[in-house]
C-alpha cells in the first residue's frame, strides 16, 4: 500500500512513520508513506497557503490553489488511482470496519486540513471520503492522519507478525478484547485466573469469551444492541 499525506507539517510525521510497528511495515516494504507540503505549492514568495474569510470572522483559510495543485502533483506520480480521506471533524467516524474497508485500498492520499479549516471548494472540488476520528476538534488533521495510518497499517498482512493478533483486539469481533495476563502468576496479592493456567484450551476460549462480553456490557453496551450471538453466549 501507498500512503499520501498533504500537510502544512510534514516533519512531525518523520519520527512516527520510522517507529513501532508503522516503521516495521515501511522497513519490510508493506507500505510506503510519504509526506508533500502544501507550501511547496504556493504562487507567491511569501509561500501562503491560507487567507482571510470572506465575509469576516476569525482565522484563515486554507486556499484552493496549494492544496489541488498538491493532490494533482501526487497523484501524478502513480497509475494506481488513490481513496482519497479528508480529515475533518465534520465526517463520518472512524469505527474498525471503516478501518477494514479502508486497508483494502491500494493506495491512499490524506488531506489535513488546519486553521479554520478548507475553503468548501476544496471539498466539493475532489469529492473526498470525508472521516473524523471523534467528535472534538484538534488544531490540525495531522494527529488525525497518524490514528488513520497507525489502524490501517496493523491491518496490512505481515505488519503484525502474527495474524491472529489482529482478529482478537477489541472491536474488530464486534466486542471489547478480554483481559490480559503475563508473569509473573502473582503481583501485589492480584494473580492470574486459574482457567489460563490450566492449559485447557476449550475452557480458556469460553473463558475469554465471556469476559469479552461482560466487558462489553460493563463498557459500551451500545456495541452489543446490532450484535448477532451464538447459542453459546
Amino acid at each position: 500500500m501507498r500512503i499520501d499525506v498533504l500537510t502544512l507539517f510534514p516533519e512531525v510525521f518523520e519520527p512516527y512513520v520510522a517507529s513501532s510497528i508503522v516503521g516495521r511495515a515501511v522497513a519490510q516494504g508493506i507500505v510506503s508513506i510519504r509526506c508533500t507540503s502544501f507550501r511547496d505549492f504556493a504562487s507567491d514568495r511569501h509561500r501562503s497557503v491560507d487567507d482571510r474569510p470572506f465575509g469576516g470572522g476569525p482565522g484563515m483559510v486554507l486556499m484552493c490553489g496549494p492544496v489541488f495543485d498538491a493532490l494533482e502533483h501526487v497523484e501524478a506520480q502513480s497509475e494506481t488511482k488513490p481513496l482519497r480521506i479528508l480529515l475533518t471533524p465534520q465526517g463520518e467516524k472512524l469505527t474498525q470496519s471503516v478501518v477494514a474497508e479502508l486497508a483494502k485500498a491500494p493506495r491512499l492520499v490524506l488531506l489535513c486540513g488546519h486553521y479554520e479549516g478548507f475553503d468548501e471548494r476544496i471539498r466539493t472540488g475532489i469529492a473526498a471520503r470525508e472521516i473524523s476520528i471523534g467528535d472534538y476538534v484538534l488544531s490540525g488533521g495531522e494527529p488525525a492522519a497518524m490514528v488513520l495510518i497507525d489502524a490501517v497499517v496493523r491491518l496490512l498482512p505481515g505488519a503484525l507478525g502474527d495474524e491472529a493478533s489482529a482478529a482478537d483486539e477489541s472491536f474488530t469481533a464486534g466486542t471489547l478484547e478480554y483481559p490480559q495476563f503475563t508473569r509473573p502468576r502473582e503481583f501485589r496479592g492480584m494473580e492470574v485466573p486459574e482457567v489460563l493456567l490450566s492449559g485447557d484450551h476449550g475452557k480458556i476460549a469460553a473463558w475469554r469469551r465471556e469476559q469479552s462480553l461482560e466487558r462489553t456490557l460493563e463498557r459500551r453496551p451500545d456495541l452489543l444492541e446490532a450484535r448477532q450471538y451464538m447459542a453459546l453466549d
